[in-house]
């Protein structure tokens, strides 16, 4: 999850994350605390510790487990925690022990903080585990069901959480909107700067190639054989700028240049392989690509970039009279030639 869309979290809204978070955190704890400590003098510390770490790592894992909702193992884990500190601190009363049903209260903040998160359903029916352990509970010690009315009322902080957390949810709904609009319009914004900065770079590289003979053409003198060479190598690199953009070097133009001056057919192909590749790849792809267009003299060289996702990230086909050869460069790097 990016850091955008957690700032859209109904958690980061109520100020649950960053700073503030672990001020709610260190709330949440006390509260806990208030509830949990009666308990240490009614049953065995080793109950009570159970119960009251707990339910501390509940609280833990609502404030700082990131998604929303809260995903569902942590759900899980949280729900599991209020009828086991239910069960812990109901057995093994010291004699004269009242018994209050005070593991209900604190799982009663804890599960309101989980419909804050996101799972108001799951929330109640840990609510409704709680009031059941309960239940059973009192009558297998076949006391009075009287902490079940009392864990009923405790419940209450967890009808406010819902209700907040459903108030909130059209907030939280509008920014999610304004935020996918507003990644929208910042990759429309990228892919038009990515544009222009194309097309400047292309405009820069006609002027600086093609304007001289441009100049002269539009004069109207008359060109020599060499310069009518000169121009159709011209276009043909202005070809390969524009079929083959990332094959477009320095060495690899002038080996274009110099095969074609003698004769050789030269086709560059980019179909964006290049865009995963690293730059020694990269680099070993132009490299043999010029090293087959500095030995050709006759014949055709054909050079592509293969689409992403292949084997192989180039192929280099070299055909001559005497026979053809090819070269295939792997993502690896890994050099096939095969004839």
């Amino acid at each position: 999850m990016s850091e955008d869309e957690a700032d859209i979290e109904l958690r980061a809204l109520l100020g649950m994350r960053g700073r503030a978070g672990w001020v709610f955190l260190a709330g949440l704890v006390a509260t806990i605390t208030l509830y949990m400590v009666p308990p240490f003098h009614d049953v065995p510390a080793a109950q009570a510790a159970v119960a009251f770490a707990g339910m501390l790592g509940a609280a833990a894992i609502l404030l700082l487990v990131p998604g929303d909702p809260l995903p569902w193992p942590a759900t899980a884990v949280v729900l599991a925690v209020g009828p086991g500190a239910v069960v812990l601190t109901h057995l093994n009363f010291t004699d004269d022990a009242l018994r209050q049903p005070w593991a209900a209260f604190a799982a009663s903040y804890v599960l309101g903080v989980l419909a804050l998160r996101g799972r108001i359903g799951a929330a109640w029916t840990g609510a409704a585990a709680v009031t059941a352990t309960l239940a059973v509970v009192d009558i297998v010690l076949g006391i009075a069901l009287g902490s079940v009315f009392v864990s009923i009322i405790a419940l209450s902080t967890l009808v406010g959480a819902s209700v907040c957390a459903l108030i909130l949810r059209p907030t939280q709904r509008s920014l999610r909107l304004l935020h996918d609009e507003a990644a929208m319009r910042a990759a429309a914004e990228a892919t038009m700067d990515a544009e222009h900065a194309e097309r400047v770079r292309q405009l820069a590289r006609l002027d600086k190639v093609a304007r001289p003979m441009l100049e002269r053409i539009a004069r109207g003198v008359e060109l020599a054989p060499a310069e009518r060479e000169e121009c159709r190598l011209l276009e043909a690199e202005l070809r390969d700028g524009l079929r083959a953009p990332q094959l477009v070097t320095d060495q690899l133009n002038s080996a274009a240049r110099g095969a074609r001056s003698r004769g050789v057919e030269v086709l560059l192909l980019d179909d964006g392989g290049f865009a995963d590749a690293t730059a020694a790849v990269r680099a070993e792809v132009v490299r043999l690509a010029a090293r087959e267009l500095d030995a050709a003299n006759a014949g055709a060289v054909t050079v592509r970039v293969l689409p992403p996702g292949r084997r192989h990230i180039a192929t280099v086909l070299a055909s001559a009279p005497g026979g053809d050869r090819r070269i295939e460069i792997a993502t690896t790097g890994e050099v096939l030639v095969s004839a």
